[in-house]
């Protein structure tokens, strides 16, 4: 077994899951990249083996779609084979489509919840049957702040979220007493490429549009990067956060306990809202 500790992560190619990978290749974890993007894949591992140029940093990469569960079983049980150790899983490829519940297909909500609920839960399956065994483990879970605030566009998204924080406390307290904890994370709007696809009714991107809006409902008036995030998931997995276990913390600039606007805010009291 290698001394250095191994993290599997799901949609590593880009976004969230590409900044993960920069961030915990620098704390010392060699690295197992999946992602259904397989070239985008293979680029990502050499940007973060450049990044830490110096270190003795192993990257595999695991291209395949995550709606198959026998590629993630197979992939994952690859990468435990490869690195010899499994210490972190981060449960963060999704997949969704802006359809609301008076439009959506039978088959883009079953992979929804295929591609954001099932194989996250049997990754973890298959992840705890190697930690368990080490006594020691973190498995962290992408979600969204749509499973605390819907808006109606993405019924499947939201449901799939939902579930998907319930699973992080189930699996908590199952696996708790084998060294294992579970942790959560509900990032608000994040400037990556799953947040640059919104369209009105006539193709139109009203992307600019809705980032106003938004922007003027968060309290800290912006959309995190995909590092701020990174950086939040890096901390839960380690071992200042080895008592928290079975909850999920809300990354969204103060976005879902903010009721009124700050435009609306700053005309009724421009002194205090400024």
């Amino acid at each position: 077994m290698s001394s250095r500790p191994m993290a599997l992560i799901t949609g590593a190619a880009q976004g969230i899951g590409l900044a993960v990978a920069q961030n915990l290749a620098q704390r010392g974890y060699d690295l197992a990249l999946l992602d259904i993007q397989a070239e985008p894949l293979t680029e990502a591992a050499a940007l973060v083996a450049h990044s830490v140029s110096g270190q003795s940093l192993r990257i595999t990469v695991h291209p395949g779609d995550l709606a198959d569960l026998a590629f993630a079983e197979s992939a994952l049980k690859s990468a435990v084979a490869e690195h010899g150790r499994l210490d972190v899983l981060v449960n963060n490829a999704a997949w969704r489509e802006l359809s609301t519940m008076r439009s959506i297909t039978v088959d883009s909500w079953e992979k929804t919840l295929r591609v954001c609920l099932t194989t996250p839960a049997f990754l973890s399956r298959w992840a705890a049957e190697v930690m368990e065994q080490q006594r020691h483990g973190v498995i962290v879970n992408v979600s969204s702040i749509r499973s605390l605030v819907p808006d109606g566009l993405a019924a499947a998204y939201s449901a799939a979220k939902g579930g998907l924080d319930n699973l992080t406390r189930d699996l908590a307290a199952l696996y708790g007493r084998c060294g294992i904890r579970v942790v959560g994370v509900n990032p608000g709007a994040v400037d990556t490429a799953l947040s640059r696809d919104y369209a009105d009714a006539g193709g139109s991107s009203i992307t600019a549009d809705l980032r106003r809006s938004s922007e003027d409902a968060i309290p800290l008036g912006r959309w995190a990067t995909a590092e701020e995030i990174a950086a939040a998931i890096a901390w839960l997995t380690s071992d200042e956060a080895r008592y928290i276990t079975g909850t999920s913390l809300i990354i969204d600039g103060g976005w879902t306990h903010n009721g009124t606007p700050h435009s609306l805010k700053h005309r009724m009291a421009p002194e205090a809202f400024r």
